[in-house]
């Protein structure tokens, strides 16, 4: 990419493989898909702004990749499956968390949420209400019993539903 003669083409050409690799994280890692997807528009605004060189743009995007790459060996670094992964960083968002808990913790909450999650999901979890409250409160329950922060509980719970909801297609579409 960095010796190609036309340098837009080359971004263009980066800027799509890194979408096609983020929009299919997405489909297992909602947080992780959101944070690359922003730090991809994020190069290629400055880039389109002219705040920064084709060559800048370009080097920018292969460190995203890298990045990328990274973030895939860092569940088994942690211990993790994929799911567990998905779930601890939807619980690592949370700086202070982090700070309070550690890592230690946060895979042990990540771990139980997984085995709780899949225990609890039936077919049409995600369009009754009933059920998503159930969850919710499972949810809660598991952050509490680790000392979650409470301030940030809620946030976390959100964020954990959302990422059960897009791990709960891909288990089912394997069951």
């Amino acid at each position: 990419m960095r010796g190609m003669p036309q340098r837009n083409l080359a971004v263009e050409m980066l800027r799509k493989l890194l979408e096609g690799e983020i929009k299919a994280r997405g489909r297992k890692n909602l947080v992780q898909a959101r944070s690359f997807a922003e730090l991809l528009e994020n190069a290629i605004k400055k880039y389109q702004n002219r705040a920064i060189e084709t060559a800048q743009v370009i080097e920018e995007l292969i460190a995203l990749a890298k990045d990328l790459r990274e973030a895939n060996q860092r569940g088994e670094k942690l211990g993790l499956t994929d799911d567990e992964v998905a779930f601890y960083d939807a619980l690592e968002v949370n700086d202070s968390a982090v700070a309070v808990l550690g890592d230690e913790t946060l895979r042990l909450i990540a771990q139980e949420l997984v085995k709780a999650v899949r225990n609890s999901i039936t077919i049409d979890w995600t369009v009754r209400e009933n059920v998503r409250a159930q969850m919710r409160v499972i949810i809660k329950r598991i952050l509490r019993k680790y000392g979650y922060p409470p301030d940030k509980q809620a946030h976390a719970t959100e964020l954990v539903l959302e990422q059960a909801e897009v791990l709960c297609r891909d288990w089912t579409e394997k069951e």
